[in-house]
């Protein structure tokens, strides 16, 4: 049985018990995690799921990822919806409630309602976490990856000034290598100029594979977005025939809310495995 065969499988199978066994085992050797007692299996699934259950690759993966989260406690410890509801409030962002005609969760980002002068862009990438993190439990989003579509109307060089290279490189990590989720599409829609060499400073980092799977759509994207996703899935400012931009962002940020407790005890525990309540 091949890897997306597997991934279609129950977390419950027994045929999953092997590969699961083998992660655990090759993951509470690796010399960086040695303080670890154990990972549950919930947890080791998702980063299988993202790597079609190659074990040595979701390994690396799992290694990754908590690396990034190491690195990163200037992102990865604060979880916090309330912390950014000012930001959520402008409708920056949204999960859209139908997925894609391949199974992909469809993410919508809004750089116009982001101000720069009253949000990082660590603040802002910390939306980009949260909303990761919650839809990566899903079972059906680790078969199918997600989509995202980033609406750059409103580009400033306020925007392009908070983009630094270490930035960059955090945010292209996590597209490729360090969060357990398939990136199957990203979707750029009204790009100005001056947005290039921001794009250039993170296109380095990504792997061929994502590069392959970035689209730049201009002015006129709503007649080739339509080549992407089908009309009921879009909200009507996108050409789509679904619910509109500020339902949907309204909605996505309830939902983030409710999520803030589960989300603070990721932020909280040192793998962010919290099905594993005996900790480290």
């Amino acid at each position: 049985m091949n890897g997306p065969q597997l991934s279609d499988l129950p977390d419950e199978s027994e045929l999953l018990g092997p590969y699961v066994s083998s992660l655990r085992r090759r993951a509470l050797q690796a010399g960086e995690l040695s303080a670890v007692r154990t990972f549950s299996d919930g947890f080791l699934i998702k980063f299988l799921r993202a790597r079609d259950f190659d074990v040595e690759l979701s390994l690396k993966l799992l290694l990754n990822y908590q690396r990034w989260r190491r690195e990163s406690p200037e992102i990865s410890t604060c979880l916090s919806p309330s912390s950014v509801l000012g930001l959520l409030n402008t409708s920056y962002h949204t999960v859209l409630p139908q997925r894609d005609h391949t199974g992909s969760r469809v993410l919508i980002y809004r750089i116009a309602q982001w101000n720069p002068k009253d949000w990082s862009a660590f603040q802002v990438f910390r939306v980009s976490l949260m909303t990761s993190e919650i839809i990566s439990m899903e079972t059906e989003t680790q078969r199918r990856g997600l989509k995202a579509i980033f609406d750059l109307q409103g580009w400033t060089l306020g925007h392009a000034l908070q983009i630094t290279p270490s930035l960059a490189r955090k945010i292209s990590s996590v597209l490729s290598d360090s969060f357990p989720l398939k990136v199957r599409g990203i979707h750029l829609v009204n790009e100005p100029m001056f947005f290039r060499p921001v794009f250039s400073m993170i296109r380095p980092f990504l792997p061929d594979k994502i590069k392959q799977r970035i689209h730049m759509h201009g002015a006129d994207f709503q007649e080739t977005l339509s080549d992407f996703f089908s009309l009921h899935v879009l909200p009507p400012e996108y050409g789509g025939e679904g619910p509109e931009i500020e339902q949907v962002c309204q909605d996505w940020t309830k939902q983030l809310l409710q999520s803030e407790n589960l989300l603070q005890q990721i932020a909280d525990h040192p793998t962010g495995d919290i099905a594993v309540t005996d900790g480290l």
